[in-house]
């Protein structure tokens, strides 16, 4: 079963590391595209800020069909005014804060906002707390794109460095003991 709580709680962690590797991202770098076709660095971490605010904005609306053709413009009426431009401070400190201020609202919705359906922009039927995982999943996606983009420059992902500072801890805490 999965709980709404969990389900915040996981998709704020997402986002810290996603706020994380965009202030680890070298400053020269931030429109930094591996290959033709692709978006920048800077074009992802703004889509996810955007995605994100964007499908909860539409959720928490109470809309029940985002399979319409106004699908584009319900986005657009819940996205972020960052502009295209901002700096990384900016961009880092909107991930944060959107997030923020939408984990509360969508913590105040009861089991039965949850609980009831809709359609996906795909058709598929879902519940919304299940659409909730969607988004979280999607974000998840697009974090390692972005930790793919730091690997490129020579920047470890921030996850890596927990877990590689844990190792390290552990390691000593062992030896420590013997």
């Amino acid at each position: 079963m999965v709980r709404l709580q969990t389900t915040l709680d996981t998709w704020k962690t997402i986002r810290q590391d996603t706020a994380q590797a965009v202030e680890d991202m070298p400053p020269d770098a931030l429109d930094f595209r591996p290959a033709e076709g692709l978006m920048t660095f800077r074009e992802i971490a703004r889509h996810v800020l955007n995605a994100g605010h964007a499908l909860t904005g539409i959720m928490l609306d109470g809309t029940t069909n985002l399979a319409v053709p106004e699908f584009r413009d319900m986005l657009r009426k819940h996205a972020t005014a960052l502009p295209p431009e901002s700096t990384q401070p900016e961009l880092a400190a909107a991930l944060r804060r959107f997030l923020d201020e939408r984990i509360a609202e969508l913590a105040g919705r009861d089991a039965a906002f949850y609980a009831e359906e809709i359609t996906r922009f795909d058709g598929l039927r879902v519940t919304r707390l299940e659409m909730l995982q969607t988004i979280k999943e999607h974000e998840l996606t697009h974090r390692s794109q972005l930790f793919m983009y730091l690997r490129l420059k020579g920047v470890v992902p921030p996850t890596t460095r927990r877990r590689e500072l844990a190792a390290k801890r552990a390691a000593e805490q062992a030896q420590s003991r013997s």
